[in-house]
């Protein structure tokens, strides 16, 4: 398949420096003194300032939104705990897709794995006993269009074995998904091998026994698929519902299909009645540390709810 983009892009919010300050003791016992000086300094020591998430290209944007504003907000982590040392708070976004951040959390080279897709069971158990899943927000896949394409105003629904057909090649224009319609190739538009959305679409649309098409053109990020489907009058392909909504915020330029007579609304997604859909998630295999946890109560706070829903997506709590 063809690969439009390199994956795995590294990203790191601006860290303003300042000097770390120390705290005077009162007391006139100068041992003392310095046993309290060895206590603080111990504790700065080990305290974790820098974190790292890796992973979904669909989580990406609000992760690393809400870093930015954590950083800009407090810059050094006593100011969001004065029970935290005064060191800087450095917080590390890295797209890459599910199946990498996955991995990462489970090697250990990232404190959190981004995932777009459900967790398999065997991820879980090589995270083992200190396994956490964080429920972010929920995402569905919606079969769309350019909105110029002339199927839009004379087929509003595909059902399920119509876009596996489509999908895999065996329908290759689109006059053979409706006969009025012209004899134009249909160019299909996917995540790449390592998104969770590709999962996800393989199992629920696809299944075990059919592939998507070798020429299918394969996206680096669900923002791209959108985009392009969208600069593709005869494209089709599986945008995501949050880069959906954000592409068609100021105009219109995608039109999901309804899957088995089912529009891909809120509301339906959240019944679970539009069934191609996943959650977004990120996990760990480590103890949670206090700085860790601090920053996760940001993202589950109204303003992590707002980031969300700016994204797009429909907030998980």
């Amino acid at each position: 398949m063809k690969k439009i983009l390199s994956l795995v892009l590294t990203f790191s919010l601006a860290i303003t420096m300042f000097a770390c300050g120390g705290q005077t003791s009162t007391t006139a016992n100068n041992s003392a003194e310095t046993k309290v000086a060895e206590t603080e300094a111990a504790k700065t020591e080990e305290f974790k300032s820098n974190i790292l998430f890796c992973g979904s290209t669909s989580l990406y944007p609000i992760i690393s939104s809400l870093a930015s504003s954590f950083t800009e907000s407090y810059v050094t982590w006593d100011k969001v705990n004065s029970n935290f040392p005064k060191k800087n708070i450095s917080i590390y976004v890295a797209p890459g897709g599910s199946g990498v951040g996955a991995s990462a959390a489970i090697e250990g080279t990232s404190d959190f794995g981004m995932l777009a897709r459900e967790i398999k069971d065997s991820e879980v158990e090589k995270l083992g006993e200190n396994y956490k899943r964080f429920d972010v927000a929920k995402d569905a896949l919606t079969v769309s269009v350019n909105t110029e394409n002339p199927i839009v105003g004379k087929v509003d629904n595909m059902d399920t074995d119509m876009i596996r057909k489509i999908f895999s090649g065996e329908i290759s224009t689109w006059k053979q998904v409706e006969e009025s319609l012209p004899d134009e190739k249909i160019n299909v538009y996917i995540r790449d091998l390592s998104g969770g959305a590709y999962e996800v679409f393989q199992n629920v649309i696809m299944g075990k026994d059919t592939q998507i098409a070798a020429d299918a053109t394969q996206s680096a990020s669900m923002t791209e698929l959108a985009k392009n489907i969208a600069n593709d009058k005869w494209g089709i392909g599986y945008a995501g519902f949050g880069a959906y909504n954000k592409i068609n915020k100021e105009k219109q330029v995608l039109t999901a299909m309804k899957v088995d007579g089912v529009e891909a609304t809120e509301e339906n997604v959240v019944s679970g009645t539009y069934k191609v859909q996943r959650p977004v998630i990120f996990v760990s295999g480590h103890v949670i540390t206090d700085s860790e946890q601090a920053f996760i109560d940001y993202i589950f706070s109204n303003t992590g709810k707002e980031v969300i829903a700016a994204n797009g997506y429909i907030p998980a709590f």
